[in-house]
């Protein structure tokens, strides 16, 4: 059974970082595509940023992209999402997923992952 488990989460001023951690349990993480999504109240989960499953591509959405990394640990089977100049509007639940995409397909919505963490908030204070 894969399992996922996301930490690193909390409360941060506005042009503060945050790294998020995604542990996998139960499939080594170089063989899963993963991505990071996030809901924030009142709106549908979106997509933030994916790594395929070679772990050489990668892929972000327009908000994002300049200001957060995501990347991958194969010793420890953990994917993190490194987040810079955090903005009032990056405050959401942050979701991690993975699933068995053939490389180098990146996968950008929801519906692609069958395997997702529980979430982890992020807030930031402007």
């Amino acid at each position: 059974q894969v399992q996922l488990a996301e930490s690193g989460g909390g409360l941060v001023q506005a042009g503060g970082s945050l790294r998020l951690s995604c542990v996998v349990s139960g499939r080594s993480i170089s063989a899963l595509g993963m991505g990071w999504f996030r809901q924030a109240p009142g709106k549908e989960r979106e997509f933030v940023a994916a790594l395929s499953r070679s772990g050489y591509t990668t892929g972000y959405a327009d908000s994002v992209k300049g200001r957060f990394t995501i990347s991958r640990d194969n010793a420890k089977n953990t994917v993190s999402l490194q987040m810079n100049s955090l903005k009032s509007e990056d405050t959401a639940v942050y979701y991690c997923a993975g699933d068995r995409f053939a490389p180098p397909a990146l996968g950008r919505n929801s519906n692609e992952y069958s395997y997702w963490g529980q979430g982890t908030q992020v807030t930031v204070s402007s």
